[in-house]
C-alpha cells in the first residue's frame, strides 16, 4: 500500500537524534501493517532501522530482543541445551501462519505494539516473564512487564512518541519446562486461544492465557491444581467480560477452548513428559 500523505522520512542513528514527536508521525521497524492499509492522518515515519539495535543478545542473566528484531531472527535463534522452554520461540513463530516474507520484515516489537489479543510475540513473551524497555517521549525510560503492557484489545500503555527498545527475557525463565496450546476457528486461522504453562523447579506453576483473552492473563499456583482446581481458578480470575469476540472466534467458545486447552498443559506438565 502506498503512503501518499507521507512528506518526511527521518533516519536517526542515535537516540539523541531522535526528532520531536508531533501528531501526524510514525515509528517505521518492518512496517507489515504499517503499509498494509490506507494511513491518511500520517505525514513523517521515523525508520528505526538506522539505529542497528543488535537483534539478539544473551547475557548470563537475560535474552535481550530489540524490539527491531524480525520473527525470522528470533526464529533462527540457537538456544543452549538448558533452556527446556526453547521450543516456544518456534511454536509461537509459526502461530504467526505468515509467510517467508512477512518473517523477514515482521519484528516482535511491532507485534507487541498492536496489541492484538492473537499476537504471538505478546504470548512467548508474556509467558517468559519478558519485560519491556519503554523510551519515553520525554526522554526517560520504563520498564513494563510485557503481561501489563497490553491492556486490551489493540491498547497498550505507550503514550504518544514513547517507542519500545527491547523485551528483557530471564535465563531463569527460558530453563523452565513448559507446555504450549494453541487453537484457531479455521485450520489455517488467527489463534482463538494460545495458552502456555511452565512449571518452575520449586513446582509452581504458571498458565499464560492469550488469544481467546482481550489482554494476557496470567494465572499461578504455588502447588500444582488438581482439574478442578484449575477449572474454578480459570472461572474466577478470567471474567466473561474478558474473553475475546471477533469473526475468529465467540466468547463462549473461546471460554470453552481456553479450559479444555488449559488442563491438558495441567496434565501434560504433571506428567512430567508431552502427552
Amino acid at each position: 500500500m502506498d503512503l501518499n500523505t507521507i512528506t518526511a522520512v527521518a533516519h536517526p542513528q542515535t537516540r539523541a537524534q531522535l526528532p520531536a514527536w508531533t501528531a501526524g508521525d510514525a515509528w517505521l521497524a518492518g512496517g507489515t501493517w504499517l503499509f498494509s492499509e490506507p494511513q491518511v492522518h500520517l505525514r513523517r515515519l521515523i525508520d528505526l532501522t538506522d539505529l542497528k539495535w543488535p537483534a539478539l543478545t544473551m547475557t548470563e542473566s537475560h535474552l535481550s530482543i530489540a524490539a527491531t528484531c524480525t520473527i525470522a531472527e528470533l526464529d533462527g535463534l540457537a538456544c543452549p541445551s538448558d533452556w527446556l522452554a526453547a521450543p516456544l520461540i518456534g511454536q509461537c513463530c509459526r502461530a504467526f501462519l505468515a509467510s517467508f516474507k512477512i518473517w523477514k520484515t515482521a519484528t516482535v516489537g511491532g507485534n507487541l505494539c498492536m496489541s492484538l489479543p492473537a499476537g504471538p510475540m505478546i504470548s512467548l513473551t508474556s509467558a517468559l516473564d519478558g519485560v519491556c524497555t519503554v523510551w519515553k517521549a520525554d526522554g526517560g525510560e520504563q520498564r513494563i512487564p510485557v503481561v501489563d503492557f497490553v491492556a486490551g484489545n489493540q491498547r497498550n500503555h505507550l503514550t504518544p512518541g514513547d517507542l519500545i527498545r527491547q523485551i528483557d527475557i530471564p535465563i531463569a525463565a527460558l530453563r523452565r519446562r513448559t507446555a504450549f496450546r494453541q487453537i484457531s476457528l479455521a485450520p489455517v486461522g488467527r489463534s482463538a486461544a494460545l495458552l502456555i504453562g511452565s512449571l518452575d523447579p520449586d513446582g509452581t506453576l504458571t498458565l499464560t492465557v492469550t488469544a481467546s483473552t482481550v489482554r494476557p492473563i496470567q494465572l499461578t499456583f504455588r502447588k500444582a491444581p488438581d482439574a478442578g482446581g484449575l477449572r474454578d481458578a480459570i472461572t474466577q480470575q478470567i471474567t466473561d467480560d474478558l474473553y475475546h469476540t471477533d469473526i475468529h472466534g465467540k466468547p463462549l467458545w473461546r471460554k470453552h477452548m481456553t479450559q479444555r486447552l488449559a488442563e491438558e498443559i495441567r496434565s501434560e506438565l504433571a506428567a512430567g513428559a508431552p502427552s
